[in-house]
């Protein structure tokens, strides 16, 4: 903070366990990369090269020397980890994770059908070579679950070992715990809150108005996935009601 403001909630401090921001990154230069996290980095915990954009990248070392020069984690889109699984090359997906030196890996099955117990099974493996995010929901708008599916899945994959779910949202915010117009399935949401604790779920959120849902549920420290870079230091003042959709969220409360 550059400026003494009460009443202002407590964030927490990095390295944060909860109120983690996670960015999608889509294509950034390497000079982009520092001049996105020489403003950004006190905001930002988790990069995720989106998709499979990593594969096309050019000079994909130098850009995750970047990131890693600044203390951040990264990792590989769960689209290019279903890639390399449809493709029947899963050891060849952990052998690049290993050249690259990536330690945070996503599973994901938005794109194609794995049997759950099979899912489960990768996760575990994978929690052997680092940390592991898991990512729950499907990117066809048409599969639709009901809530006690969303936690019998999200609980299943936290008990084979991922240090957080994520439920899935594309990068647009229209699937998942949306609806196509973007608006947050308010109903299903709560519900799963009843059942997995806050701290463990990122909430893929890229539009403000579902950034504001889950403040105003969850609080200042929600965790938020698919944030847009040039969109983290707007996120993180309406965390903390210093943007005008949460200017009395906090104030004399």
């Amino acid at each position: 903070m550059n400026f003494n403001l009460t009443q202002i909630p407590q964030r927490t401090a990095q390295p944060r366990n909860s109120g983690i921001t996670m960015v999608m990154d889509k294509g950034l230069s390497i000079q982009e990369v520092h001049n996105f996290l020489s403003i950004s980095k006190p905001h930002v915990d988790i990069v995720k090269l989106g998709f499979g954009t990593s594969a096309v990248t050019p000079n994909l070392r130098e850009k995750i020397e970047a990131y890693r020069s600044y203390g951040m984690h990264i990792y590989f889109g769960g689209t290019l980890f279903e890639a390399f699984l449809v493709r029947n090359q899963f050891n060849d997906y952990i052998a690049v994770c290993k050249d690259y030196g990536i330690d945070y890996m996503e599973v994901s099955d938005g794109s194609i059908t794995i049997p759950h117990a099979e899912k489960c099974g990768y996760i575990e493996k994978l929690t052997q070579h680092g940390t592991v995010l898991s990512e729950v929901g499907s990117k066809d708008a048409k599969n639709i679950m009901p809530p006690y599916k969303w936690i019998e899945l999200m609980r299943a994959e936290l008990e084979a070992g991922s240090s957080y779910v994520i439920a899935e949202a594309r990068e647009a915010g229209n699937v998942g715990i949306y609806r196509d117009s973007g608006e947050v399935r308010q109903g299903l949401v709560q519900e799963i809150l009843t059942q997995i604790p806050e701290e463990k779920i990122i909430w893929e959120a890229p539009q403000k108005a579902q950034q504001l849902y889950f403040l105003e549920l969850i609080g200042c420290n929600a965790n938020f996935g698919n944030i847009a870079p040039a969109e983290v230091l707007a996120l993180e003042a309406m965390r903390i009601g210093l943007r005008g959709d949460t200017f009395e969220l906090y104030f004399n409360k």
